[in-house]
């Protein structure tokens, strides 16, 4: 059994990383209280990600038919001044799983935006002419039509170089997420550094309004900025905290 603290144990696997650059003010409006939005060399991202969520477990324990699924999801970057220093995070703008049970529990434990829809992956290795060549996508269906998130990789997966834009896209150990009557809550993810492959292509077919609202769509309706593949690892979740926000004095 994992410790009392950690509320769902799991492996994240195929992680297909699809990464945007942003006018930093489209997200202000989203940032949860007590933290502050984080960059990389001035630069503002927002990431779609696609992976497999396998062999689930809630306190330890399997759910029948919940333990293998997808999820893509989109997220931007955050970090908050703890007492034990910088703290960076994720904040998700919407997360797509397959399964309703699923998106109702997040939504009630995490007060996290899961939407249940149809979804499909393709794994590809060894693909093609190429050595060591593998494919990653993942389909869904939101209002009738297919979506789908995907990357071509080549070669041999490496650790995130330190302070390199791949780093930054992959070690965040934090979740927050805005609470519906105020505050926000914090919650801690366990996993180890992962290896990545950067992408030779990735492809991104999304109705970006109707899923994300108009204000993404300049951003994600173009090429990504960059594009990576990690390998992914056992994860563990923990309970959030509700974490408590000075209040500003008055001017």
């Amino acid at each position: 059994m994992p410790p009392a603290s950690v509320f769902l144990t799991a492996a994240w696997r195929h992680l297909a990383m699809l990464n945007y650059e942003v006018d930093p003010a489209i997200l202000v409006p989203l940032v949860p209280a007590g933290t502050e939005l984080d960059a990389w060399q001035g630069r503002t991202f927002v990431s779609v990600v696609g992976f497999m969520f396998l062999d689930t477990r809630l306190f330890g324990m399997p759910i029948p038919l919940h333990r293998n699924f997808e999820e893509v999801n989109l997220r931007f970057y955050v970090r908050r001044k703890a007492e034990d220093g910088w703290r960076r995070g994720v904040v998700f703008v919407k997360e797509l799983v397959p399964r309703c049970a699923v998106a109702w529990v997040a939504r009630t434990v995490y007060s996290e935006n899961y939407e249940a829809v149809p979804m499909s992956h393709r794994i590809e290795l060894q693909s093609g002419t190429v050595p060591n060549t593998r494919g990653v996508s993942y389909s869904r269906r939101f209002r009738g039509q297919p979506q789908r998130a995907s990357v071509l990789v080549e070669g041999e997966c490496r650790p995130a170089a330190e302070g390199s834009e791949e780093e930054f896209i992959t070690e965040h150990y934090w979740g927050y997420s805005r609470q519906p009557h105020g505050g926000t809550l914090e919650y801690r993810v366990e996993h180890p550094r992962w290896c990545i492959w950067p992408a030779k292509q990735a492809e991104f077919e999304c109705d970006v309004a109707g899923l994300y609202g108009d204000v993404f769509r300049p951003f994600l309706s173009v090429s990504p900025a960059s594009a990576l593949l990690a390998d992914g690892s056992p994860v563990r979740v923990h309970r959030g905290v509700r974490i408590v926000v000075a209040k500003r004095p008055p001017p």
